[in-house]
């Protein structure tokens, strides 16, 4: 009691010097049990975290352990001057300060969240364009977040915020008037990536143009050609077009017609479906959907014949269509049937 009695007959600036005394102590306490909070008991919960089949947990307990020691400091140095009477300048600023690494820490905290959602969905879906598309949209969310605290500091501290959102409101418009084409690319990009009509890899054709997608970006999607060359398209023009996909084909359907001459027998057109059907059986990959007799031509009898391949992928598509080809062609050969090629056969009377 004599200790505390004599330091409260000491007075500087407006406090004694126990008030002094009394500050300094809290503002250790503080410091070493938030401190300790970090070290001891998040570390426990990091441990038992571990255990958990969850990732939830750890990330999250990893998040609080990642927490600044300015923080800590803060929290810390505004318990402690509770205990001082200090002019209002110096107590703004300490509010001011208390708000900003507050605010700041929490939006840190959600920034780590949002990383390690992204960083958790890439590794299970992860591809080219979903990690450019994310990566965007991070970065979109990561500047909103900023904006709306830097509003709530600007609030909470006093100032008219409504000015600010109107001019925001109003500079926000005349940005997107500006920009709209690409934003409308933008917002094309995000489409193509939550409908997913294609991904890289995928070989599609738009109009008429064909090609591999290799990369989908923010404005505009490549493709590789078969001739070689990389075309540009925007993603409003993807997204306003028909594509076809030929990558998600389970099979190949194909079409195609036999035209044989008029002087071929009655028994060699009838057997024509049957020499096609047995030639079907010998190859792999491909399976004889009909094969008809269809129509009478200027100068042909006219068989059609409809397949699938088995297997999308156009170049066994093309090796399997060239086997049919030569196989139907030295069937023909052997039976004494002649295709036929345009003609016309002028009968003089005399």
């Amino acid at each position: 009691m004599y200790f505390q009695q004599l330091l409260a007959s000491y007075t500087y600036f407006g406090n004694t010097a126990w008030d002094y005394t009394l500050a300094l102590f809290v503002l250790i306490v503080a410091w070493v049990f938030l401190k300790l909070f970090q070290l001891v008991i998040l570390g426990s919960l990091a441990r038992l975290a571990k255990k958990t089949k969850n990732d939830l947990d750890d990330i999250f307990v990893g998040i609080l352990k990642d927490i600044k020691p300015l923080f800590y400091f803060t929290i810390s140095l505004y318990l402690s001057l509770q205990y001082l009477v200090l002019p209002k300048i110096i107590t703004d600023i300490v509010y001011v300060l208390l708000v900003v690494v507050v605010v700041y820490q929490a939006v840190h905290l959600l920034i780590n969240l949002l990383d390690n959602y992204v960083q958790k969905y890439l590794e299970n879906r992860g591809n080219g364009s979903t990690k450019s598309i994310m990566k965007i949209l991070k970065f979109f969310i990561k500047i909103g977040l900023w904006v709306v605290v830097l509003i709530m500091i600007l609030s909470n501290l006093g100032i008219n915020v409504t000015s600010l959102v109107a001019s925001l409101g109003i500079g926000g418009i005349a940005v997107a008037l500006a920009v709209q084409n690409v934003l409308s690319d933008v917002f094309s990009a995000f489409s193509i990536y939550i409908d997913r009509p294609f991904e890289v890899g995928d070989y599609i054709q738009v109009g008429t143009d064909k090609g591999t997608v290799e990369k989908i970006g923010l404005k505009s999607t490549r493709l590789k050609t078969l001739t070689g060359e990389e075309l540009v398209i925007s993603n409003n023009e993807l997204t306003s077009a028909r594509v076809q996909n030929f990558r998600r084909m389970i099979k190949r359907r194909d079409t195609f017609s036999l035209g044989v001459v008029y002087k071929t027998p009655h028994d060699k057109l009838e057997k024509i479906p049957e020499i096609i059907s047995n030639i079907f059986k010998t190859i792999k990959d491909v399976e004889l959907f009909r094969c008809h007799f269809v129509s009478y031509g200027d100068f042909s009898l006219n068989f059609d014949v409809t397949f699938y391949t088995n297997n999308p992928d156009y170049d066994i598509y093309l090796d399997r269509k060239q086997e049919l080809n030569l196989k139907i062609f030295e069937a023909f050969q052997k039976e004494g049937i002649e295709f036929a090629y345009p003609t016309q056969l002028v009968h003089l009377k005399k």
